[in-house]
């Protein structure tokens, strides 16, 4: 398993360029990149030209880590056939960005309307159709988050649509700052997918739930809105027992193709402290449950 720092909390206070060398400081081998707007912006075309994937995989050399895995979040299931096409075109650019980084596991959202869920399924099979021919010939594993206000949001049900595409090349990301949006058991979800459980994304989170669901009062009542955070481990209500031994018992801690992620993004004024921690703080469950 390979442990990697999300460095969006440093967007702010370092370049892309200077991620590599960030991350190596901190203490990690692998770094996830995350949509950013000198790279791969959300929603919009990628922004990096070859020169500028060639300097990033210098640096990533210079530093001695390693980019684990690379996150576009591009609106491929959105109901408005214009935006699903161009985020068709912009997929395929960050799949080759992707190779050419040599990093061979991507990771994403569904990104659909789950007003319109009916609508935003058939977009996300017809977009996969057209790339994944080209996500198998390039050997890559693509694995999606059911993420809040997708057109799927619920843990066994999105292994239902990943188990559709009917590839190996396609499984799910498991965020634990997600877990009380997906409705489903933690520990089932995590034994159904099996080895397609291929990315955790590890934050905490408040249960939403909790107070006869009044911990969070939107105005007015009965807003469409998904409340969550993604704060340091141990700040919130995730099982952390529960999520890290049914981590575990799925085998992901075991495998060599599987990436867990540091993903705070609650903690900007005190990122430096709060990456080590969570390095640290990971291993020491990871040691806990083998």
């Amino acid at each position: 398993m390979k442990i990697a720092l999300d460095p969006t909390p440093f967007h702010h206070s370092h370049s892309l360029l200077e991620f590599p060398q960030l991350v190596a400081d901190l203490g990690y081998k692998y770094m996830q990149l995350t949509p950013h707007p000198d790279f791969i912006p959300f929603f919009n075309h990628p922004k990096a030209d070859d020169a500028l994937v060639r300097q990033l995989k210098n640096a990533c050399a210079d530093a001695g880590i390693e980019i684990a895995s690379v996150l576009p979040v591009l609106r491929w299931s959105g109901p408005d056939e214009d935006a699903r096409e161009a985020a068709v075109r912009y997929w395929k650019r960050a799949i080759q960005i992707t190779v050419d980084l040599g990093v061979r596991q991507i990771n994403t959202e569904f990104n659909g309307r789950p007003e319109r869920a009916e609508e935003s399924e058939r977009a996300f099979y017809r977009s996969i159709e057209e790339l994944l021919p080209i996500i198998e010939r390039e050997g890559l594993h693509v694995a999606i988050d059911p993420h809040p206000d997708d057109f799927v949001e619920q843990g066994v049900a999105a292994l239902r649509v990943i188990r559709g595409v009917n590839s190996p090349n396609v499984g799910m990301v498991y965020v634990a700052s997600h877990t009380f949006h997906m409705q489903d058991d933690p520990e089932a979800i995590m034994q159904a997918a099996g080895d397609r459980l291929r990315v955790v994304h590890v934050s905490d989170t408040m249960n939403h739930h909790a107070s006869h669901g009044l911990r969070y009062i939107t105005n007015p009542p009965g807003n469409a809105v998904r409340v969550h955070q993604h704060l340091r481990l141990g700040d919130g209500d995730v099982d952390w027992d529960e999520f890290f031994g049914g981590l575990s018992e799925n085998g992901f801690l075991d495998r060599d193709d599987s990436v867990m992620v540091s993903s705070v993004f609650a903690e900007d004024d005190n990122a430096r402290d709060v990456s080590r921690y969570q390095l640290n703080t990971i291993k020491e469950y990871v040691s806990s449950v083998q």
